[in-house]
């Protein structure tokens, strides 16, 4: 394909990419008064506790217009990530052979609903950490807290948890594209594990345990079915590789199988 068919393709999917967001962000504002209110609460819920003197405070006659705006694009991207994907994948898939187009499609199967299972894990954290770091709050003083401030809290703690859960399909690429082996991810598991309960703690502000470990053993499993894939597809590979008279990916060849002549 020439340059100047790849650009028209670009374009095309750039377009189609961008109605899609538009649209999801169309809807988003339609349904934006429930949506803000979903996103107020956790703030509200806080506040009930210290007798109202925690309060969502919109700095300037814009402000409130600008927030609507910001929600409901954050919102669009999310409800159109699995059409600007696909745009995304249809865009590169032309290159690539039957079954690796097969694979692209299941690794974009597999992402969507990951990102937003994650988004949704921390959805229910969010309450408990905003309850905590309110009650730093000093008593008797008034928490204004900024709308814009507020809102990007909350759009990056659930993109760090969508993001956190998309690891196993970031494994299982680089494994099928050859970049790291089942043996590596296997011997990694125990800062893998360290790491899951770390960002754990961070990002679950919580005086309990319980809802660190909620959020810890997802992504322990997680990793854990990856590297059974992983696994599977690196024993299929020995095989290609010992019928071919090559060696495993470790190096080493089968008891009943001889070193390829050079």
């Amino acid at each position: 394909m020439p340059l100047r068919a790849h650009l028209l393709e670009l374009r095309k999917r750039l377009v189609l990419a961008s109605v899609g967001v538009v649209l999801g962000a169309v809807l988003a504002w339609i349904f934006y008064d429930p949506v803000f209110e979903a996103i107020q609460q956790p703030l509200e819920a806080a506040g009930s506790t210290r007798d109202g003197l925690v309060s969502l405070n919109f700095a300037g006659v814009a402000a409130p217009f600008d927030m609507r705006v910001k929600i409901t694009i954050f919102l669009g991207v999310i409800l159109s990530s699995p059409w600007w994907l696909y745009q995304l994948w249809a865009f590169i898939t032309p290159g690539l052979t039957r079954r690796e187009r097969g694979y692209a499609f299941g690794f974009l199967g597999a992402a969507v609903p990951l990102f937003l299972g994650g988004a949704l894990l921390a959805w229910y954290v969010l309450p408990h950490a905003v309850q905590l770091l309110i009650e730093f709050t000093p008593s008797g003083a008034t928490n204004l807290v900024d709308a814009q401030t507020y809102l990007g809290f909350v759009m990056r703690v659930m993109l760090v948890f969508g993001l956190a859960f998309l690891l196993p399909v970031v494994m299982v690429a680089l494994n099928f594209a050859g970049l790291g082996t089942a043996a590596t991810w296997r011997k990694g598991w125990r800062w893998a594990v360290m790491i899951a309960f770390t960002f754990s703690a961070i990002m679950t502000p919580t005086p309990d345990a319980i809802t660190m470990i909620a959020v810890a053993i997802p992504i322990c499993l997680l990793y854990a079915g990856a590297l059974v894939i992983c696994t599977v597809h690196d024993r299929r590979v020995d095989r290609r590789r010992v019928a071919a008279g090559l060696p495993r990916l470790d190096g080493t060849f089968p008891d009943d199988a001889e070193p390829a002549a050079t």
